[in-house]
């Protein structure tokens, strides 16, 4: 056994401990010595819970994270995170995406209407009261429901308390430790500045989680606050938001070798997790996720190349689909190169025999990896039908509008702490607004056939797995005639893309929904909630046997390594550090960690996404990088590539130097960093972001955005 643990850990575990792993919650950040690592600021100015420090500028912006960089409430992302926005704004004569978007004055600047700030104020352990939820021997699906009902008890007592602030809580461990975080919702949020898409997307697809990177991924947003300070809906009396802390920008930028920390919400790592896990994402759902998504990418893009219209109302689907296509297709490229498949089990089989050298031990965890692995093997069976069940209610526009107005008119008539969090009324509006503004994006003829792509699938599915909400469209004989039948009625009578049609339908309970209605989403959606509602109870009794094992396994495996574990990314605020850091991916390849315009230039063909703005070539040509070029690069820098340990999530995370000063805003990873979530690795992990010095030269020099420049407090 000794033998097989030294192998282990010198072949998986040691790299990572050695190096800088780890996406380390506020309270754990004391334990750092990042002095040796190259900070030079008190541990103190990064994270104060008893005063003002770095963590009171960073905020958590429609999913990805943001930075105040000004005392008015302006707020640094990336362009990727700020797409949706831009999209909203956009029409054919105004298109924004294409030609970025820049107010001049506070009365200019755009309402991003359903997006909102969110501002970590306080947390603090609730382990103890969510697990008194939870019974001896309590039937599984009974200990997840205990579980949530407690969490939902507790977050509503806090604010009930606290009006005004939102309250979550977090799994931080499985089944062991659960953290309260009290949060600031701001709701008010307006586009400021973000560059032409050549400038925020260039590369596009091609250069997506690939180095060297020339993207100019990056825009700004203001939130706003009502007269009096409190959170409010949009109004034109609105006053900017004054963080505690905004965030000081260094113009000097980073150089190769420089230490960086960032701050951020990553959003899911799965590194606590066995083999077992492990095989039913690379066998069974990263595959699936793949193919489902390349063949609706496909269709996307064919109707946009067909209609501009389309191209504008489609881009942000197809954008968001790209990312997890090319993120998930690389996972699975990286879990078989780095062999982490066999890494793990062969951690798990070391685990094994630590475990059976002991009685102890034995008795206490024998069985534990066993039956975690065969829920794993269980998932991974029967995932045919419950994948396509679940992307059946998500993928088409038209079913997922429907089921949600279903699923609704169910959850509003049950108890609040029984809700699921979307339906609860402290959310209601926020899902009320999103779900009425995704319908101006709604296209029917790509919507038809996916859904019609979608029921083709579903009929290959062997008998025992059958969905039998759909036997009426498929039955007798699964033919496509049958299928094209219904989808020819389905979308000529619906009504679903309605606006007024479908808020109307926002207060119905579950009988006065279907009263009187022949839409035929509104009639498939209610036969497909019984099975989906099914499966979630399935969900549920697996979690709560996952959540039961998994806290045992976290027991046996810290006994056995001999040492505390992060817990994986959830969301909550973490840090991460590293150093300014190329890397070698290939045999005889090193890439450099700092991008330049020059690469810019180099890539321009004139056509998407390599079409660089005619200005910024003529600006290159005559060398006016004012004053962004240090002298031992010569140019203007543009990416820079670091070690640090990021995942989704930490998109628009500021980069800060060893003097807690913003120098760049991270947006990607390379490819071979793509299996982030599962395993991170000194070699091969590697984290890109914008240079400010970029940021700022694309502000002065080609959208003369001086007043902004001005806000941020440089000359």
């Amino acid at each position: 056994m000794k033998s097989l643990l030294s192998v282990l850990l010198g072949a998986f575990l040691c790299p990572a401990l050695l190096a800088d792993e780890g996406m380390w919650p506020m309270s754990e950040i004391g334990r750092l010595d990042l002095k040796s690592k190259g900070l030079k600021i008190p541990i103190e100015a990064v994270y104060n819970p008893a005063g003002v420090s770095l963590v009171d500028g960073i905020c958590n912006i429609g999913g990805c994270t943001g930075s105040f960089v000004s005392p008015e409430g302006l707020i640094l992302t990336n362009h990727h995170c700020a797409f949706g926005a831009i999209q909203q704004v956009s029409t054919p004569e105004h298109n924004y995406l294409k030609n970025g978007f820049l107010a001049r004055s506070r009365d200019q600047e755009a309402p991003a209407k359903g997006l909102t700030v969110r501002i970590t104020e306080s947390y603090r352990d609730v382990s103890a009261r969510v697990l008194s939820a939870v019974q001896p021997d309590m039937d599984p699906a009974a200990r997840t429901q205990a579980i949530e009902r407690r969490i939902n008890e507790i977050v509503l007592e806090v604010e009930t308390k606290n009006p005004g602030k939102r309250a979550e809580v977090a799994e931080m461990f499985i089944g062991k430790t659960y953290v309260l975080f009290v949060y600031t919702y701001l709701k008010d949020v307006r586009l400021v500045y973000a560059p032409p898409e050549s400038i925020g997307e260039y590369g596009g697809d091609i250069d997506n989680w690939n180095w060297p990177r020339h993207t100019g991924d990056f825009s700004f947003f203001r939130a706003y606050v009502t007269p009096e300070g409190s959170p409010g809906e949009y109004s034109p009396s609105n006053v900017p938001y004054r963080p505690r802390r905004h965030i000081k920008i260094s113009p000097s930028g980073a150089a190769a070798g420089d230490f960086i920390f960032i701050l951020g919400y990553p959003g899911r790592t799965y590194r606590h997790r066995t083999a077992g896990f492990l095989d039913y994402e690379y066998r069974v759902r990263l595959p699936f996720i793949v193919d489902w998504y390349g063949w609706q990418i496909k269709q996307l893009e064919a109707a946009s190349e067909e209609d501009t219209t389309a191209a504008l109302k489609l881009a942000p689907r197809i954008k968001s689909l790209s990312n997890i296509f090319k993120n998930n297709r690389g996972k699975l490229i990286g879990i078989r190169r780095t062999e982490l498949l066999d890494k793990k089990s062969q951690e798990e089989k070391a685990l094994a025999e630590f475990i059976a050298a002991d009685p102890d031990r034995r008795n206490k965890y024998s069985e534990v990896l066993n039956q975690i692995n065969q829920i794993h093997a269980e998932m991974a069976a029967n995932a045919p039908r419950e994948l396509l069940l679940q992307f059946l209610t998500r993928s088409p526009e038209a079913v997922r509008i429907a089921f949600t107005l279903v699923e609704a008119a169910h959850q509003r008539q049950m108890p609040e702490v029984e809700r699921e969090s979307a339906y609860m009324d402290r959310n209601w509006t926020q899902t009320r607004t999103r779900l009425l503004l995704s319908l101006r994006d709604f296209h029917k003829t790509v919507d038809r056939k996916i859904l019609g792509e979608l029921l083709k699938r579903a009929a290959k599915l062997p008998s025992e797995q059958k969905i039998a909400a759909l036997d009426s469209i498929l039955e007798p004989d699964n033919s496509v005639a049958g299928i094209n039948r219904f989808l020819n009625h389905a979308y000529d009578a619906t009504r679903i893309h309605d606006e007024k049609f479908v808020e109307a339908l926002l207060s119905k309970n579950p009988g006065q929904l279907m009263a009187d209605t022949e839409d035929p989403f509104l009639l498939l959606a209610a036969k497909l909630y019984p099975e989906v509602q099914a499966l979630k109870e399935t969900q549920k009794r697996r979690d709560g046997d996952l959540n039961r094992l998994y806290a045992l396994y976290l027991d046996a495996r810290k006994e056995f390594l001999g040492r505390d574990f992060i817990p994986d990314a959830n969301g909550t605020l973490r840090l991460t550090y590293g150093h300014v850091k190329g890397y070698s991916p290939r045999d005889a390849v090193f890439m450099k960690p700092i991008t330049t315009l020059m690469g810019v230039v180099e890539k321009h063909t004139g056509e998407y996404p390599f079409d660089a703005p005619e200005a910024l070539i003529d600006l290159h040509r005559k060398k006016d990088f004012g004053p962004f070029a240090p002298p031992d690069i010569g140019d203007v820098p543009v990416g820079i590539l670091y070690d640090a340990d990021t995942t989704g999530g930490n998109s628009g995370s500021p980069i800060f130097n060893a003097n807690g000063e913003l120098i760049g805003v991270n947006f990607d990873r390379v490819w071979e960093a793509t299996i982030n979530d599962y395993a991170w690795s000194s070699s091969y992990s590697r984290s890109i972001g914008v240079d400010i010095r970029y940021v700022l030269w694309v502000a002065l020099k080609l959208d003369r955005a001086t007043s902004l420049l001005e806000e941020l407090g440089l000359p």
